[in-house]
């Protein structure tokens, strides 16, 4: 039979392990102002219940650990630095901050650990505001009261904050408290919390706080900005940031690159707008061919030519050759200028080296096309001599057609001497020698109006226009015979 008095000194043993388990030996005493670091145990409706290591669990007011939305903060098992603000026989309640009465002995402690303390704006006075702080009166800078200036600073009169001690001197008679740097501690952390959960190529959104000609900053944490260059706003060439996105506007952004923090404390993030969207190049080549005629924007010009965008993000580029049929260009802003709405040809796409070959002149046409109809060999019409040469004159037909009457040519009529004094702009009546067509050459002759030659082009004019040639002969000739008597 087992003697039940061979168990006792097992038991007791067990006992005063439990004991010791439930209250240990190494649970301290804390003071009122005291930072402490616990564990979450449980939450309930109205309180949250921490172990911070002393010899009863702790308790905090649930709205102290909610956000604004009313969304708690922390779950089971999660550690929070909190402050005590009042030790109990059976409770111990902590708080974000510093709250309720004390003496001065409890404000030097939460000066020296750095504790917020809870205080009442009573008013605003000379340089800053008079604010109450656990029944003693303190004096916050107006600077120091929260982030960023305010236009009214009234607002903040009758509002209840957590406070940081600055400084306390002469006794105590002369306590001076900061919002802001709470304020500041708070957004750091939120800042490095925020970094640690982040890597390139995450999609954030953020607020459009200010534009800069080279970029536009997003806040993409509180008070965290990220900028984004001007060439990573869209796929669409941007000059101006403000005429794509406002201040206060919210934007999806992709994270690109994150560097170390600067001088200014703050690191440098690198953001992306046009990355989240599709990249207009992938297809080009299905959504324009060439001989396409589309309208574009001229974007910029170049002496060599210019681009002209035809989609969002999409730029071709119209050679200075291909600016027009009917003038010689030598700048594209003979022509055009950026802004210019146009019509233009697609020749060639190259998606892979992101070229696109674009011509304005084949999209207002070729005037060569109706030369063989317009100018047949033997047919007198009146040019423009453009250009003297020493091979040639060049003589301009209309417009963007020009033909040639070469030196050899002219010096061989009869009559070459009449038409050396004319000089460059001067009409000159000529007869089609030749037309060449896929070599876009005219030669040409020089043609007289009193020439037989007028009466062989008017047999093969239409019946009107013989009609009106012939009448008009006539007229001269009689003009002749009537002369006045001696």
């Amino acid at each position: 039979m087992t003697d039940p008095t061979a168990s006792a000194p097992a038991e007791e043993e067990n006992f005063a392990s439990m004991l010791e388990n439930f209250c240990p030996s190494d649970r301290r005493e804390v003071r009122p102002g005291e930072r402490v670091r616990g564990r979450v145990l449980a939450v309930g409706k109205d309180l949250v219940y921490i172990d911070a290591g002393m010899k009863i669990d702790a308790v905090v007011e649930r709205a102290e650990l909610t956000d604004a939305e009313g969304n708690l903060l922390c779950a089971e098992g999660d550690e929070l630095e909190l402050f005590v603000t009042r030790v109990a026989e059976q409770e111990i309640r902590l708080s974000r901050a510093i709250a309720g009465t004390g003496g001065m002995q409890v404000l030097r402690e939460a000066f020296r650990q750095g504790a917020p303390v809870e205080g009442r704006v009573r008013e605003v006075c000379k340089g800053g505001y008079q604010v109450e702080l656990l029944q003693r009166r303190a004096f916050c800078p107006l600077s120091q009261i929260d982030l960023a200036p305010v236009a009214d600073p009234a607002v903040h009169v009758g509002a209840t904050y957590p406070f940081l001690i600055t400084r306390i001197e002469d006794r105590g008679r002369n306590i001076v408290v900061s919002r802001r740097a709470l304020l500041a501690r708070e957004r750091e952390a939120l800042q490095r919390q925020f970094l640690e959960g982040v890597t390139p190529g995450d999609v954030l959104e953020g607020t459009v706080t200010r534009l800069a000609p080279f970029g536009a900053f997003v806040e993409i944490a509180p008070g965290l900005e990220g900028m984004v260059h001007v060439s990573e706003i869209g796929w669409s060439r941007v000059e101006h940031p403000e005429a794509v996105l406002q201040p206060g506007e919210r934007v999806r952004v992709k994270l690109l690159q994150i560097e170390a923090a600067g001088k200014n404390g703050q690191p440098r993030i690198a953001l992306s707008i046009r990355q989240l969207e599709e990249d207009p190049w992938t297809r080009a080549g299905e959504r324009f061919r060439a001989g396409d005629l589309v309208r574009g924007r001229v974007t910029r010009c170049a002496p060599f030519g210019a681009f002209v965008e035809i989609a969002p993000g999409l730029e071709g580029m119209v050679h200075v050759s291909e600016m027009s049929y009917t003038r010689r260009v030598v700048n594209s802003t003979d022509v055009v200028r950026p802004g210019d709405e146009v019509a233009v040809v697609v020749k060639s796409v190259d998606a892979a080296k992101k070229r696109i070959a674009l011509s304005l002149r084949e999209a207002e046409g070729d005037p060569w096309a109706e030369v063989p109809a317009r100018f047949p060999a033997g047919r007198r019409v009146e040019g423009v001599l453009e250009k003297k040469e020493s091979f040639g004159w060049f003589v301009r037909l209309a417009p963007g057609i020009t033909g040639l009457l070469p030196i050899g040519t002219l010096r061989r009529h009869p009559r070459a001497a009449e038409l050396e004094p004319l000089r460059e702009g001067a009409p000159l009546r000529v007869e089609i020698a030749e037309v060449q067509t896929d070599r876009r050459r005219i030669s040409l002759t020089p043609a007289f109006e009193d020439e037989e030659g007028d009466w062989r082009a008017f047999g093969e004019a239409p019946a009107e226009e013989r009609l009106s040639a012939l009448g008009e002969k006539l007229r001269k000739a009689l003009a002749g015979k009537e002369r006045p008597s001696p």
